[in-house]
């Protein structure tokens, strides 16, 4: 009877549960938990990463063709030989240091005895706010041999889509576009950008990070959606339990 009493019990208590509720109340949790994982996953992503560039400090830098051979590039130091586009020089828009509005500098380098070419970040130059005033650039000629870091672009939100008419040079950009880029100077350009080192004397204000979100940041917030899921969790609790008694209560004073 002891038994049969118990499985009473439990499905009089699954009966009572409102399962719309339940099942919202979980979804909630779900989503909640899985954004803390996300960041938790990202910030051992972040963490990979910079081990894995402090581990190449010191490192020699590798040749294009050496760099070519390379299955993961991202991060890679490299020295090139070649010469600049100092015709057609892009402006990457929208990018601040120290709270002050301007671009980074783009330029096609061409590889020195190949038909490759690779666009290099030059640096960051202030603009103006007057936004028919562009920058006043510097031109590099002549061969040059750059050091650098590889950088994969990683495609971000764009609220307006870039076109590629009508150009006038200097041509302000809103994004990184190599495929785009490409068509624009009719050039097959490498799937990456080079970063010129912080030692370079060429180029502009090199302020540039490889990470621009630490991994302490990414695990701080992770805390934050475990912490709301579980709490989210418990006051649902809380809220069912509450009404549960008060329903009792109603039922138990209209028996009386």
């Amino acid at each position: 009877m002891d038994a049969i009493s118990k499985s009473s019990n439990i499905l009089s208590l699954f009966s009572t549960w409102r399962w719309p509720w339940v099942i919202f109340t979980l979804a909630v949790f779900s989503l909640l938990f899985n954004l803390g994982l996300w960041q938790a996953s990202r910030a051992e992503e972040k963490q990979l990463r910079l081990d894995k560039i402090a581990a190449m400090v010191g490192n020699d830098r590798l040749s294009l063709q050496q760099l070519l051979s390379q299955k993961n590039k991202n991060d890679l130091p490299v020295a090139i030989q070649g010469k600049f586009n100092n015709e057609q020089i892009l402006l990457l828009d929208n990018q601040t240091n120290q709270g002050r509005l301007g671009y980074r500098v783009l330029q096609v380098f061409n590889v020195l005895n190949t038909d490759r070419a690779v666009l290099i970040n030059m640096g960051w130059v202030e603009g103006s706010i007057n936004r028919t005033v562009l920058p006043q650039l510097s031109t590099f000629p002549g061969q040059i041999t750059i050091n650098g870091n590889v950088r994969i672009i990683e495609k971000g939100i764009v609220l307006q889509q870039q076109t590629y008419q009508q150009v006038q040079w200097p041509l302000r950009i809103q994004q990184i576009e190599i495929n785009e880029i490409s068509q624009l100077f009719n050039t097959k350009l490498l799937p990456f950008v080079i970063y010129l080192d912080t030692k370079e004397e060429i180029g502009y204000k090199k302020n540039w990070q490889p990470i621009v979100m630490p991994p302490q940041k990414h695990l701080g917030y992770a805390v934050q959606w475990f912490s709301l899921a579980f709490v989210w969790l418990a006051l649902m609790i809380w809220a069912s339990y509450k009404q549960q008694n008060k329903l009792q209560n109603k039922s138990a004073n209209n028996n009386k």
